[in-house]
């Protein structure tokens, strides 16, 4: 599962820096699917992970701007390597005894949801690799080529 993580992680440093060769106007134009944008993409797929990992599995009180308080490619990067600090002590200390405890989510509709903290990292690593299938197409549609997807050649196994 980490190197799942640390490929995500990877991949998402690919896009904030195949970001900065697109106009910035590109970033916050809407498309079909997904969130519709591109930055904010980018903003949801970081927010989500801290949101889920360090609010919800480790029960901190959090605190997560809105988009409109991070609204540039190099706010919504600064917000990731802070996030990205919080949480990745915990997701390189994981290991097996944490599969089966229990969290409780709770929904927008104020219901509370026990998930497994196993699922829920896994989510995440699916949640990350949805999304930036959907920036790949986004990217094909300006005319720039997408960040590989391609696990291999990346040298986490190194």
């Amino acid at each position: 599962m980490l190197k799942l993580f640390e490929y995500n992680w990877q991949v998402r440093k690919d896009w904030f820096d195949w970001c900065e060769t697109v106009d910035g106007e590109e970033l916050m134009k809407l498309r079909t699917g997904g969130i519709g944008y591109i930055l904010p993409t980018l903003y949801h797929i970081v927010t989500v992970e801290y949101g889920w990992i360090c609010g919800g599995i480790q029960e901190k009180e959090i605190e997560i701007p809105s988009f409109e308080e991070v609204a540039s490619l190099q706010q919504v990067k600064d917000l990731s390597a802070r996030c990205h600090e919080e949480l990745a002590p915990f997701v390189y200390g994981w290991n097996d005894s944490l599969e089966d405890r229990i969290m409780i989510d709770i929904t927008d509709e104020g219901e509370h949801e026990p998930h497994k903290y196993g699922e829920v990292m896994r989510h995440l690593i699916a949640h990350e690799i949805h999304h930036t299938g959907q920036l790949s197409v986004w990217s094909r549609e300006i005319g720039k080529p997408p960040v590989t997807a391609n696990f291999i050649g990346r040298g986490l196994f190194n």
